[in-house]
């Protein structure tokens, strides 16, 4: 069973040459979902990788609006989520 998927929600790599990776997710289709760092793989040319093979983050970048979107918001979106991720719980 595929949770749903909603475009702007983020997604870590789980198999292949990216795992590990970041992405924040572009469209979802039949199996595959369609994927973006901003950088590496900007939002003209997404990668396309299977469900099973990414973990879903149900967290959306703040003020997300699909139609003002652009590279330099995304690679800002997952540089935030990260720092927010690495630091400490107290």
């Amino acid at each position: 069973m595929v949770e749903r998927i909603v475009p702007g929600m983020m997604a870590r790599s789980k198999a292949g040459h990216d795992k590990g990776c970041l992405y924040l997710i572009l469209r979802a289709e039949d199996e595959y979902v369609y994927l973006t760092d901003g950088r590496r793989r900007p939002m003209a040319k997404p990668k396309k990788k299977k469900y099973r093979h990414i973990q879903i983050i149900k967290r959306m970048p703040e003020n997300w609006n699909s139609e003002a979107v652009s590279d330099d918001y995304i690679r800002r979106a997952l540089r935030e989520y990260e720092t927010e991720s690495a630091q400490p719980k107290i």
